[in-house]
């Protein structure tokens, strides 16, 4: 589902960058569009200025991005359906004792979230949090997984066992 979405919005937007850009600003967020063509995140509303300065386009990228969303019934519907994640404990998680794990892993990511919560699983320490970037939106996807203790650094070449990861950071 998720390769066929993107290869609607590459389709849709191939002859417009500025347009693909708002459509990638909109899904990384959690921003939705509702019937009256306006952009929210959850219940706040957000300004085409802001969406526009938070994916470096002109405003009126903005607005044909939404036209042309509303015109697709199947973008539409995604679009529309959208929900903000929630709050990634990652920046915090030193002031409320908690532990980060950044996996970074190159596109073929197949079984990494499994593997590594096994191995963390394994050692008796509970997940407080998951978190996969997209795998067609970055080149190389970080997981991060927040614990509820820090985890020991012993652990680092456990996780770079894992195939595909290619980077570990423990604090």
């Amino acid at each position: 589902m998720l390769i066929k979405m993107w290869e609607k919005i590459n389709e849709k937007f191939k002859k417009y960058p500025a347009r693909i850009r708002v459509a990638e600003k909109m899904i990384e967020l959690g921003l939705s569009l509702n019937e009256n063509g306006k952009i929210y995140c959850g219940n706040l509303k957000i300004s085409d200025k802001s969406l526009a300065t938070a994916a470096d386009v002109d405003r009126r990228a903005i607005k044909s991005t939404i036209e042309v969303i509303q015109e697709d019934e199947e973008l539409y519907n995604l679009f529309n359906n959208i929900i903000p994640a929630g709050t990634l404990l990652k920046n915090i998680a030193k002031n409320l004792k908690l532990g980060v794990i950044e996996i970074e892993c190159g596109s073929k990511s197949d079984g990494i979230l499994a593997n590594t919560t096994k191995l963390i699983t394994e050692k008796g320490i509970g997940i407080r949090q998951a978190y996969a970037e997209d795998t067609e939106l970055q080149e190389s996807p970080i997981l991060t997984i927040i614990t509820e203790e820090v985890v020991s650094g012993d652990l680092i070449n456990e996780f770079l066992k894992i195939k595909g990861v290619t980077r570990v950071s423990i604090y």
